[in-house]
């Protein structure tokens, strides 16, 4: 089991004992590690895999899971998901108790499942990867982090400036043998298909139908984009008319720059353009909660 040691109140030596105990308890012969950084992380699981690991439990937010799961996908070991970040996309969707006992519970008494990954010119990402807008709102969150706001908060307020002063961008989108050209402040990228109506917007029925799921919005105007944005959160979004949503395994996007910034499960990284997206159908395997339990 590999762990953030400063996700989930883990800071404290005492919350680190504890939950070493919970998974030792339900997991014979379990080894717990708390790591300090992503790199820590995939590192440990790099050493766990080849010391013969067959589960290796990630323990964090969604970025410390994805990073952990770019190692464990491809090879014959299960990734089991202990959600203690701030939104948990990848735990929730796949029906994971948001606390640490039930969630440690939910994994021992599981079933291995298999589920599809994204890719984008080699890097993984198991919930989305977004252009434009976000790359900018996460780096200005981080600053705000940085200097003491709640993951929360600092989020609002890097969103509020983003959107003050936010350029668009042109992409130019290759899929399904269709050519796309559209200005755009927002590219969204989904591994699977996201609800975009109800109670459950923004949740995933499935991870596995074996596609990526593009959203690129046609609002242009600051008034516009806040229009949309609100009828995304009602549920009253239309395809054809304020966005383009294609769905495909893969697809090719151009920006007009030769690097580009992209956002990864919410951590940013800067890549050679043009973007070459691809599902990677039930790469991975997971531990999942046995229905009806």
């Amino acid at each position: 089991a590999i762990v953030n040691r400063t996700a989930g109140g883990m800071v404290a030596g005492e919350s680190r004992r504890e939950l070493a105990r919970l998974i030792e308890g339900a997991f014979a012969g379990a080894a717990v590690i708390f790591a300090g950084s992503g790199g820590d992380a995939v590192q440990a699981a790099k050493k766990a895999l080849g010391q013969g690991s067959t589960l290796v439990i990630a323990g964090g937010g969604d970025g410390t899971i994805s990073a952990i799961a770019s190692v464990v996908a491809g090879t014959p070991a299960v990734l089991g998901v202990l959600p203690m970040g701030t939104l948990n996309h990848f735990a929730k969707d796949l029906g994971i108790p948001t606390d640490l006992p039930s969630a440690v519970g939910a994994l021992a008494a599981g079933r291995e499942v298999r589920v599809d990954i994204g890719e984008v010119n080699g890097r993984v990402f198991i919930n989305n990867s977004g252009l434009g807008l976000y790359p900018v709102i996460v780096r200005l969150r981080e600053k705000k982090q940085e200097q003491g706001a709640s993951k929360r908060r600092a989020a609002l307020a890097a969103a509020a400036r983003a959107l003050a002063r936010y350029r668009l961008l042109t992409v130019h989108v290759i899929a399904n043998g269709q050519e796309i050209i559209r200005k755009t402040p927002i590219v969204f990228v989904g591994n699977n298909e996201y609800t975009r109506e109800g109670l459950s917007m923004g949740t995933r029925p499935r991870l596995d139908a074996g596609k990526l799921s593009l959203v690129i919005p046609h609002a242009a105007g600051r008034l516009r984009l806040l229009w949309f944005s609100l009828r995304a959160l009602l549920g009253r979004d239309r395809p054809g008319q304020d966005l383009d949503i294609i769905s495909a395994e893969e697809f090719v996007i151009g920006a007009g720059h030769r690097f580009v910034q992209v956002t990864l499960d919410g951590e940013v990284a800067t890549m050679d353009a043009p973007l070459r997206y691809r599902i990677r159908p039930g790469a991975l395997k997971v531990m999942a909660p046995t229905p009806g339990s």
